[in-house]
């Protein structure tokens, strides 16, 4: 449950108010048909003096979310930024519609969608970004505004952080720990939705065999006298029995969405991890390049070359530099290592602050998790004693109608 304990929260009330399905032309000119998503927000106290203006309740496609988290990915990097619903559905069980405009599969990205954006909402730094209020709020120009803030240019192409993976001489154990960690909670959550969907299957089958039952004991209730109402009756509370399970699943998916949030929020761990190696890639390099420059300056002043390189063999075939050509070009290499040591002191800095900023969202992030998932599962375990409390009712019922026989 989101906490209003930001200013945007405290100050308006936002909601996906509702769906609708539209047909339109896509990029290449084709025919398709999409959803589109209605945000609502209001003033919170509309008594209050000093509240923002509440503008218009534009509706958006899915794939305006996704720009905006990219946005917010690459504005924010140190931010375990909240993820999308599923785009399509996953981990789905046989009698479940895998169809991406299914209206039950429709309705739980809706609350998917606005569970996203109070997530954004009560975040401190996220949620005082003007182009996330402009995403609630106007209708038009929002993607002309986001695009318009160069963020793609920004973005750290995936080979790029592939290299500094893989190039990385240092890297840290923090964020090496970190990245194992949600690796390892994807699994575990990735395996538990797989189990849960198999039990699904049986669950469903189970009950709906029950069906059988009350089929079997009704046309045997016809040819009884005696007999004949118990067996009806017991009938009776098997077919009710039999139609509980889709209300029941319908309830499951509501926990199985709750997993399925933080499986989505192991990517954002990762995009954090590569961040930070990116960073401390960068860092490395920077390091050598000015380790370099200083070798070049003891080898121009000593005159000594101690590895082989181009200048030097050009020293040996056309002769050497005169004292001016030298002294010009140790004047312009001690300029650059000047630079190059303000450039390492800089990247030393961002590094440390993004460190400090990235393990408070990552304590933040952890405080969530373990209390949202401790009462997702203490919910679903409750719901699964209830169901089998239900189930011995149902045959405690069955079994009074026989006694009455």
């Amino acid at each position: 449950m989101v906490e209003r304990e930001t200013a945007l929260l405290r100050k308006i009330d936002i909601n996906v108010a509702e769906s609708e399905k539209r047909t339109g032309k896509n990029t290449v000119n084709m025919q398709e048909t999409y959803t589109v998503y209605l945000i609502e927000t209001r003033p919170a106290d509309a008594g209050a003096e000093g509240g923002l203006p509440v503008g218009d309740s534009p509706w958006r496609r899915y794939s305006e979310f996704e720009l905006l988290r990219t946005f917010l990915l690459v504005t924010y990097p140190y931010v375990v930024v909240p993820p999308l619903p599923e785009k399509r559905a996953e981990f789905v069980w046989h009698r479940m519609s895998a169809d991406n405009l299914d209206p039950d599969f429709v309705e739980r990205r809706r609350m998917g969608l606005e569970n996203f954006l109070m997530r954004v909402a009560s975040h401190s730094a996220l949620s005082n970004d003007k182009i996330f209020y402009q995403f609630l709020t106007e209708e038009k120009g929002w993607r002309e505004s986001v695009l318009e803030t160069g963020f793609q240019d920004k973005a750290d192409s995936r080979l790029k952080s592939l290299s500094a993976m893989f190039r990385v001489k240092n890297p840290d154990k923090c964020f090496t720990d970190l990245k194992q960690y949600s690796d390892e909670l994807n699994s575990a959550i990735s395996h538990l939705l797989r189990v849960r969907a198999k039990v699904a299957d049986r669950m469903y089958g189970v009950y709906k065999v029950h069906g059988n039952y009350g089929r079997v004991f009704s046309e045997w209730s016809a040819i009884e006298k005696e007999m004949g109402d118990g067996l009806q009756s017991a009938g009776h509370h098997m077919d009710t029995h039999s139609a509980s399970v889709d209300d029941i699943l319908e309830e499951e998916e509501h926990y199985a969405d709750q997993l399925k949030e933080y499986l989505f929020y192991t990517d954002a761990l990762r995009s954090v991890c590569r961040k930070h190696e990116l960073m401390q890639y960068e860092l490395e390099m920077a390091v050598m390049d000015l380790a370099n420059k200083k070798q070049q300056r003891e080898e121009l002043t000593s005159g000594a070359v101690r590895v082989f390189s181009l200048k030097g063999m050009s020293s040996k075939l056309f002769g050497q530099e005169s004292p001016e050509q030298r002294e010009s070009r140790l004047a312009a290499l001690e300029l650059s290592i000047e630079t190059s040591e303000e450039g390492v002191l800089d990247k030393n800095s961002e590094c440390r602050d993004f460190m400090r900023m990235s393990w408070e969202e990552v304590k933040r992030f952890k405080e969530q998790k373990d209390r949202e998932l401790r009462e997702a599962l203490i919910s679903y375990a409750i719901m699964q004693i209830s169901m089998c409390k239900k189930g011995i009712q149902v045959w405690s019922n069955a079994k009074e109608c026989f006694n009455k026989m």
